[in-house]
């Protein structure tokens, strides 16, 4: 069986084309084309803004014109992680099916958001579908920075509604998400001359769950820098340590599932060091047992290097990083079971041959505690001896539990499957605060089919549920059809 066997095959069909053309963040310039590509293969009327954003327009079927506008919200790019060397610049997504799952083989599947790209793009041209005027509304650079929400042109949109298919849960219905903020800490050093009596390893963590740094955060998954940093900093309580390299994650909605160093200390303690080693992964895998099952923690010896971080430095960085506050920080006392405050220490780079860059984000759905968890973290790495800046950041989405949108959402999952479904905040961002700074008239709402381990190579797609999404989306039109602005 392959994609395009299954149902709906119109959805299914789009969103294998979709896995076919590269998206990284900030390169959407293929994905771009194909949407223009696609609009004019089927006769679809279609805009672009300065920035890349792509709005495509479906006319009211005959007699539903006065009905509202109903705008269909989904990203263009994808997180771009792999378990293998992967060109996510060139190559093809390669899809697998796996009993009632799509994933794909080691990389990450690109459902978030090219399953909200498909289910739109079929709407546009499906002609059995009941509908009033519709938009669909692809944005840029959604994962990196939110730059094409930020930045969407005046008069792209004429909409009333707007539903974001952007979330990942069925039976789920969500009116509220976080808002964001970056803060990037950056270590400048001197390199010193190694020294020549020490004895040199490589420690690397591999293979940990990661996850989204917002839909994942509450899950207690490791994070790679620091179940790294604390290694180091035992060895630094016992032995003189020379740092030479530090890397770990990736991206700074990701939590990070691998990291190494490269470090040094006496020879006379490599025997010690290697013990100290074999203890600490010991306790790791007994912490994270039935959780983490392919995490992976291995040392190897190292040649010895020319230089290293002089060492106030390289003591000053693992410790940053071993202290730094990730994970829950606070949840919801309105929404019980919302995270409502996160932080995620996202990756450790080393750049420009004398600096360490610390990339962190942090999330709210309370505006005032993104900043104090945004100023906590500045705060921690300035002691450190960091420079610190923060993103730009972007806004929550405040909840309105008395949206027409969200009860016609809610009416028809129920009609179609007998149950109710939940009505949620995400700790996630969604890209709606940012569109209704723009368009503070829209009502929305988010929904989507299942995905599970987004941001990371486990990313899957729960196929039976896909097919729900598409009916609760099309009946939603429906009824959004039939009523006046």
């Amino acid at each position: 069986m392959t994609i395009q066997d299954l149902k709906p095959a119109l959805v299914w069909g789009i969103f294998d084309e979709i896995t076919r053309v590269p998206r990284p963040s900030k390169k959407e310039e293929k994905i771009r084309q194909y949407l223009l590509d696609f609009a004019e293969r089927h006769h679809v009327a279609v805009k672009t803004d300065a920035v890349g954003n792509v709005v495509m327009s479906r006319p009211a079927t005959p007699g539903h014109e006065d009905a509202p506008v109903v705008v269909l919200q989904g990203h263009m790019d994808m997180v771009c992680e792999s378990n293998h060397p992967f060109d996510f610049e060139n190559n093809p997504i390669t899809t697998i099916i796996d009993g009632e799952w799509v994933h794909a083989d080691g990389t990450t599947l690109g459902a978030d958001n090219g399953i909200g790209m498909a289910a739109s793009l079929a709407v546009m041209i499906d002609k059995d579908l009941v509908t009033g005027p519709v938009e669909a509304l692809f944005t840029v650079d959604e994962e990196t920075g939110m730059t094409g929400a930020n930045n969407l042109g005046e008069g792209m949109l004429e909409g009333d509604i707007l539903l974001n298919l952007d979330s990942e849960d069925d039976g789920e219905i969500f009116i509220g998400c976080a808002g964001g903020i970056d803060t990037v800490c950056t270590f400048t050093y001197k390199r010193s001359v190694a020294p020549t009596d020490f004895f040199y390893f490589r420690v690397d963590v591999s293979g940990g769950l990661g996850g989204h740094s917002g839909g994942d955060i509450h899950l207690g998954h490791a994070n790679a820098n620091q179940l790294l940093a604390r290694f180091l900093w035992n060895l630094s309580q016992k032995y003189e340590l020379s740092l030479i390299e530090i890397d770990g994650g990736n991206l700074r909605n990701a939590i990070a599932r691998a990291a190494h160093a490269v470090v040094g200390v006496h020879a006379d303690h490599k025997h010690a060091v290697m013990a100290e080693f074999n203890a600490y992964a010991a306790a790791v895998a007994n912490e994270y047992a039935g959780l983490e099952t392919t995490l992976k923690l291995d040392i190897q010896s190292a040649e010895r290097p020319e230089y290293a971080v002089d060492c106030e430095t390289g003591m000053s960085v693992i410790r940053a990083i071993y202290s730094a506050p990730h994970g829950v920080i606070s949840m919801s006392r309105e929404l019980e079971g919302l995270v409502e405050t996160s932080t995620n220490l996202a990756s450790v780079k080393m750049v420009d041959a004398d600096k360490i860059v610390v990339t962190t984000s942090q999330r709210s759905s309370v505006e005032s505690r993104k900043h104090d968890i945004a100023n906590r973290v500045e705060a921690h790495f300035q002691l450190a001896g960091a420079k610190v800046e923060h993103g730009e950041g972007y806004p929550g989405w405040q909840p309105n539990m008395n949206s027409r949108i969200m009860s016609i959402c809610s009416d028809a999952y129920e009609e179609l499957y007998g149950v109710k479904p939940a009505i949620k905040a995400i700790h996630a961002g969604l890209e709606c605060g940012l569109i209704l700074e723009k368009y503070p008239n829209l009502d929305m709402a988010s929904f989507g089919p299942t995905l599970r381990g987004v941001h990371s190579p486990s990313e899957r797609m729960h196929i039976p549920a896909v097919e729900r999404f598409w009916n609760q989306l099309v009946l939603i039109l429906e009824k959004v059809a039939g009523l006046k602005k």
